[in-house]
């Protein structure tokens, strides 16, 4: 049973790869961002704001901020368990999405994060409002205690 920090949490389930392995012998620190980044395009996916539609509007959602607090290592072959929500949306040209990863085995969060996304046009990459289905689809999932 995962103990999640929020409710009405977007799941995805992700397994080491060696390759996610560093010298330290545990999963560096870029490989945690990936993981938020893959559970985010999930959830973004999820919510009907895929690439295609990114493409057709000339509208995308960057990467402005991002914290992260690492708690304890993942090791290869573990099974976990990634949580997104969106936490604030400005309704102009922000959101805020948080993460947290959890192991499986024992349930150990390993990894609180927050990012700040901007929205920005396709063909220059400069912050531009989000167009209505940004704003229908990108709608806060959960409140911060």
């Amino acid at each position: 049973m995962i103990n999640w920090d929020l409710p009405n949490v977007h799941e995805l389930a992700v397994t080491v790869p060696a390759e996610a392995i560093d010298v330290m012998g545990h999963v560096n620190n870029t490989e945690y961002l990936r993981f938020m980044e893959k559970i985010a395009w999930d959830h973004t996916a999820s919510l009907g704001l895929g690439w295609d539609l990114y493409q057709k509007l000339n509208r995308g959602m960057v990467a402005r901020h991002t914290e992260v607090d690492y708690l304890a290592p993942a090791f290869e072959g573990e099974h976990l368990k990634i949580g997104t929500w969106i936490v604030e949306n400005d309704q102009r040209i922000s959101i805020t999405r948080r993460y947290q990863i959890v192991r499986e085995s024992d349930g150990r969060t390993l990894l609180r994060g927050r990012t700040r996304w901007v929205c920005v046009a396709l063909d220059s990459g400069k912050p531009r409002r989000m167009p209505p289905e940004f704003l229908q689809g990108y709608k806060i999932t959960a409140t911060e205690e």
